[in-house]
């Protein structure tokens, strides 16, 4: 072999060396077990989120600050308002130190103490409320409560279940129903 044979050799030995160090070298790091919430979730600041239904906005939650975890897509929401509107146009407000998106089901959980109004002059508090999506239903929950005034209604119970904005509504446990003049 001449002279530019083994220069050829040579050279190619070392580059075909230095792909191989080089590739050794360039394999990622395996993923974690899980145990760092940081890698799998991701965070927002005063951001909204929002369910429609053909072409509806069924409801609008916006919040101070929102984290959705990567695996699940379930969003946990702090500080937060929810506006639910309805087909006849009105709409509810609840206002909660925290809520739940879950994405599986597309129901929302509004925790921690729940005080809201109506646009037809409802005034809602309880202790968590839930929105469930296959019922299109507002579930009041933990000691709710209701008060219409200019309608002269009050009710309360352990749980409030409606799925048209509260015109008609049903109470479960300890019920309790002010109707007057």
């Amino acid at each position: 072999m001449n002279k530019k044979g083994k220069a050829l050799i040579g050279i190619v030995s070392a580059l075909l060396v230095i792909l191989i160090v080089w590739a050794v070298n360039s394999i990622p790091e395996p993923p974690g077990d899980g145990g760092e919430l940081d890698k799998r979730v991701v965070n927002f600041d005063g951001n909204t989120i929002r369910e429609e239904k053909d072409g509806r906005v069924i409801w609008t939650v916006t919040a101070e600050s929102i984290d959705m975890d990567i695996d699940t897509k379930d969003v946990f929401l702090k500080d937060m308002k929810a506006v639910y509107n309805f087909e006849d146009g009105r709409n509810v407000e609840l206002r909660a130190a925290k809520a739940i998106y879950r994405d599986k089901t597309h129901n929302l959980e509004i925790l921690d103490g729940v005080e809201g109004q109506s646009s037809d002059g409802g005034k809602f508090s309880c202790k968590e409320v839930e929105w469930l999506h296959d019922k299109d239903m507002l579930v009041m929950k933990g000691e709710a409560k209701i008060d219409y005034e200019q309608a002269h209604v009050k009710a309360s119970g352990d749980r409030i279940e409606s799925s048209d904005g509260f015109n008609k509504f049903k109470v479960i446990g300890k019920a309790h129903l002010e109707k007057g003049n």
